[in-house]
């Protein structure tokens, strides 16, 4: 019997998808962590035949969690569940070692069919997703667009302020000090040559990232 792990800080996500997994599959048990500390205690301690895992975690977000995960656990297949359209995590999540990305909007018998693929050590992607990855194929080094500079947490916060959040707002939500995010921020505007708030949201609107 297949065993899932998953990792989501709202505790009434994570009750649906149990919900859903033990009704739908008959065929798991499944197992909970609200934050990155816990995912990584229990893939050390227990093997898993799939890790669920949000992006939007408390602390070190999904994607940091992921890449520590990889070293850990390199056959773990992990599936991204997010709330964010494949436009602005997905690549990203793939690229750091996820064996799938679903968003949180799927009806529950595609969650169900995406958890069924990667626990067989294949890829779950959407045919819209298809397409972006095989257009990212075309971006090298020379060409690539700006928001691919940006490191993981960078890109993070660079969406926040592009949704109008305060350095304020953003530093609660990430769990970081103003100090950070204001930090984050300079790296983010001197990266994409950029001098305003306004620029990065006119830029985040045009490329499809908020």
């Amino acid at each position: 019997m297949m065993k899932i792990l998953i990792a989501d800080d709202h505790a009434i996500v994570r009750q649906g998808l149990r919900q859903i997994l033990t009704e739908n599959s008959g065929m798991c048990t499944v197992d909970e962590a609200e934050n990155g500390h816990q995912v990584l205690e229990k893939i050390s301690k227990e093997e898993f035949g799939v890790l669920v895992l949000d992006i939007c975690m408390p602390g070190e977000n999904g994607i940091e969690i992921l890449k520590t995960v990889r070293q850990l656990s390199p056959d773990l297949p992990v599936l991204m569940l997010s709330m964010y359209s494949e436009d602005q995590y997905a690549i990203r999540a793939l690229k750091a070692g996820a064996s799938g990305y679903l968003t949180k909007d799927k009806a529950p018998d595609v969650l169900i069919q995406a958890i069924n693929k990667v626990a067989e050590g294949r890829k779950y992607i959407s045919p819209i997703l298809a397409e972006k990855l095989a257009d990212n194929l075309y971006h090298n080094k020379n060409n690539r667009v700006l928001h691919e500079l940006l490191s993981d947490r960078e890109y993070e916060v660079m969406c926040h302020i592009a949704s109008g959040k305060t350095v304020s707002q953003i530093g609660q939500e990430m769990n970081l000090s103003v100090k950070t995010i204001s930090t984050y921020r300079s790296r983010i505007l001197d990266k994409m040559k950029m001098k305003t708030n306004a620029e990065l949201t006119h830029y985040a609107i045009k490329n499809n990232l908020i």
